[in-house]
């Protein structure tokens, strides 16, 4: 009977002393389970994925310290299997480095094997830094089992449609007992059901039994949801970690079996085939990525300018959760054109979450504003120039706010306006970090719904969720005004930016809709439309800040598009 740690740990990007007292903590819990083996996420000594960090010689020696520091860790827990994942040197030609899994025990390197697929689609460029590892199936023998390795992408190509390299069928000719998988696969909405359908066909195609270990966290834009698991070739996943969250599960193998169990033996329960309700998911996820974020820029507390309006109650909503509500602090700033219920909604949303409300009038600013345009340029400011004035003065009262009490500014901007433009630069796009800005508008709206159904009370007010959008930049201005309905306007967006990558509900759903808009004159018209708003306003997100991603597709590092192209 062998007995494992799934050390599912948070490590910080290029922390390399602080990962390795994660791990010290993990190993020595571990060990004091009886475990045989700790297994830890990929690239788990920095945390993934250092970047450009690994083309700086200091970063490097800290790496080549950090092995030696696992090794004397390894040294202090005698017979204690220690699996981790770090940068290496490559001392033949290609790239300088390689990615890879690191057995230690007893204080030595017993094996190493080098991530042999190497990704470079979507949100990943590991092809920029590290040479693909040889083609090799190391087996490794713990007590009486024989173990094998992958790292996260090796096992995903099974069916050979990415790579001409199956790490996992040459893995399969060694004939392990088992397969340790080290991973750090970010999470975005059907994930979670992607990865247990991939590596659990893999695993029945060879008859291999798998632990499949994930790191936790948010990453910039990226977040990682652990939920690192376990498969048997016959029954599929029988064991799932935490999901956002740190996780220290222990297993036991039974090598006649060749079935999972609990520490103590016993039968694990069920795993359910069905990931969270997709505002669940977008709320945990959104939640874990802002808190590592906040945190890990060396913040502490958050501002958000407060409209009244949907996106800034759901974002302040989100942030009272991830940082507690006396860390978050709302201002919102009434212009002429702003209705009663921006400041009251306000005031109430607010209320309902102890978070602090300022005040800060804009009409008189504005008025200034103009009068010192008209009397310079002998023109005044009227139509998009003035909306676009007021969004900017309240940008700008937002940041000196930031700046002078170390607040990280929160921008409230939805996926559906960030797509055709309508939002403004250095206005409402100002601050650190983007929190629903993967999340369409009508995702916003049953989000909303959701925050209030799960605290059982009324907690972003029903007056929100209930009026019309609105920028409220002039007199009596709907968003319909500009764009189509956004639960048209949804679909079609959803078609052209993410396309198969939707899950097959959703796909049909946008593909009937663009189908449809498509067999009328009309509906052509507000296709292309949209279109071009899409390709116009890249030059907007391109300056934009990071987005936290929830879907398949992401602007940012997730869809790279050229800002001066031609668009036909």
């Amino acid at each position: 009977m062998l007995k494992l740690a799934l050390a599912q740990i948070n490590p910080t990007i290029g922390d390399i002393e602080g990962n390795i007292e994660r791990m010290r903590e993990a190993a020595h819990k571990a060990r004091a389970a009886g475990a045989e083996l700790v297994i830890f996420p990929e690239l788990s000594l920095t945390g993934y994925y250092p970047g450009d960090l690994l083309d700086e010689g200091e970063f490097l020696r800290r790496v080549h310290r950090g092995v030696a520091q696992v090794l004397t860790i390894s040294a202090e827990l005698p017979g204690l299997h220690i699996i981790f994942g770090a940068p290496t040197e490559n001392e033949g030609p290609g790239k300088d480095l390689y990615n890879t899994l690191l057995v230690a025990r007893d204080g030595k390197v017993v094996l190493a094997y080098h991530k042999q697929l190497l990704p470079t689609y979507g949100v990943f460029d590991e092809r920029r830094h590290f040479e693909p590892g040889p083609d090799s199936a190391p087996v490794l023998r713990i007590g009486s089992t024989h173990v094998s390795f992958l790292i996260c992408e090796d096992a995903w190509n099974d069916e050979g449609d990415t790579y001409a390299v199956n790490p996992f069928r040459r893995l399969s000719e060694a004939a392990p007992d088992l397969v340790v998988s080290i991973n750090a696969s970010p999470s975005h909405c059907g994930k979670r059901e992607t990865r247990h359908r991939v590596i659990g066909n893999a695993c029945r195609h060879y008859g291999l039994p798998l632990v499949y270990v994930n790191q936790v966290g948010g990453h910039d834009h990226l977040v990682y949801d652990g939920a690192s698991f376990a498969v048997e070739p016959e029954r599929g996943v029988v064991f799932e970690a935490a999901r956002f969250e740190e996780d220290l599960p222990i297993l036991t193998f039974d090598l006649e079996t060749r079935r999972f169990a609990d520490r103590n033996g016993s039968a694990l329960p069920p795993v359910s085939s069905e990931g969270l309700p997709a505002c669940e998911f977008y709320r945990r996820q959104i939640v874990r990525g802002l808190r590592d974020y906040v945190r890990r820029c060396g913040f502490k507390s958050v501002v958000v300018g407060s409209s009244g309006g949907i996106d800034s109650a759901v974002t302040i909503a989100l942030a009272a959760e991830a940082l507690g509500p006396e860390n978050v602090l709302a201002i919102t700033m009434p212009s002429a054109f702003s209705s009663s219920g921006s400041v009251t909604d306000s005031q109430t949303l607010c209320r309902n979450l102890g978070v602090r409300l300022l005040t800060h009038p804009i009409a008189d600013l504005v008025d200034t504003h103009r009068a010192l345009f008209a009397a310079s340029c002998g023109v005044s400011l009227e139509g998009l120039s003035l909306e676009n004035l007021q969004a900017r003065i309240r940008g700008t009262i937002l940041m000196a706010y930031s700046n002078r009490f170390g607040h990280l500014l929160l921008t409230t901007g939805n996926k559906s306006e960030l797509s055709v433009g309508y939002c403004t630069l250095y206005g409402d796009m100002n601050g650190g970090l983007g929190v629903i800005g993967d999340l369409y508008k009508t995702e916003v709206f049953a989000l909303a719904r959701h925050i209030n159904e799960t605290a059982g009370r009324e907690i972003i007010p029903a007056a929100i969720i209930e009026k019309p959008p609105s920028a409220e930049l002039a007199p009596g201005q709907r968003d319909t005004d500009t764009l189509p309905p956004y639960e048209l306007l949804d679909e079609v967006l959803k078609y052209l930016i993410e396309g198969v990558r939707l899950n097959d509900v959703e796909f049909m759903r946008a593909y009937r809709t663009y189908t449809k808009l498509e067999a009328t004159e009309e509906g052509c018209a507000l296709i292309e439309k949209i279109k071009r708003m899409i390709a116009r306003n890249e030059h907007k997100r391109r300056q934009a800040p990071p987005i936290l991603q929830v879907r398949a597709r992401a602007f940012g590092s997730g869809r790279q598009m050229p800002i001066a192209a031609c668009h036909i």
